[in-house]
């Protein structure tokens, strides 16, 4: 079966680079119009110029870290998405005993607070219409494996949390909500951690990262793409009787 979302929109957060870009191309590629939202403009253009028809998508420069930008942002949209994929956040590296409150409060405000309301705001604007969203977790949520990202893992979790509530409740009205759980896949995020290390001789973050190769099944890192692939699968009606599930896009890490 042929994936067509001619007519369709879809709304993608984070669509700057990395998994965000890749998703919004394999939308382009089926024929959805794709609205990308994120606070780095630059990024955002270069995106476009890398989907088909590029006139056809908009682009929205939103501080996903605000709750006021995100309803200033709900307020001013002249349409309503078909699809949501909330894929905005952000991956720092924290010492659990050092963190500011502030600190703690930007990474929630990113990853589940974004995620939070950029639901709620889909969900009231479609009513009665139903759609579709889904989430970006991460494999940190379920398994916490590399050292100082307990404020990441803990917004992950509750984006699962909040992604398997949101499909209990709203099912029944036309919504389907799945969260995707990606892990080891080569972005420019996990590349500087990688080049950090190596530069910084960061013995202990070398060897995170050896033995995270290693729990590979697949032997590899995946590709942006691959992550994005799966999601497009879940946002289509293909996926017409998958709800509430979470989908690991690791390599085989959780099961090894």
């Amino acid at each position: 079966m042929e994936i067509n979302l001619k007519d369709k929109t879809v709304l993608i957060t984070g669509a700057s680079s990395g998994i965000g870009r890749a998703t919004a191309k394999v939308f382009a590629e089926c024929g959805c119009r794709v609205l990308l939202v994120d606070i780095n403009l630059q990024g955002m253009l270069d995106t476009v110029k890398t989907l088909d028809n590029p006139s056809l998508h908009e682009i929205f420069v939103v501080d996903l870290g605000k709750k006021q930008a995100i309803d200033e942002f709900w307020g001013d949209l002249s349409e309503c998405p078909d699809i949501l994929v909330n894929n905005a956040g952000v991956y720092p590296s924290q010492d659990y005993l050092k963190i500011k409150e502030e600190e703690y409060q930007k990474t929630l405000a990113v990853n589940l607070g974004s995620v939070f309301w950029m639901c709620q705001s889909f969900i009231a604007r479609r009513g009665k219409g139903g759609g579709v969203i889904v989430n970006i977790a991460s494999i940190e949520a379920i398994l916490p494996f590399k050292e100082d990202l307990i404020p990441y893992c803990v917004s992950k979790s509750g984006v699962i949390a909040l992604s398997r509530s949101l499909a209990r409740d709203y099912g029944r009205v036309g919504f389907r909500v799945n969260v995707v759980l990606p892990g080891a896949i080569k972005t420019p995020g996990t590349r500087s951690l990688i080049v950090e290390g190596i530069t910084k001789m960061r013995f202990g973050l070398i060897k995170t990262a050896l033995d995270f190769q290693h729990r590979l099944a697949l032997g590899r890192w995946g590709n942006p793409d691959e992550v994005a692939k799966v999601v497009l699968f879940l946002s289509s009606d293909m996926a017409s009787y998958v709800q509430g599930a979470l989908i690991p896009v690791d390599g085989g890490f959780l099961s090894s």
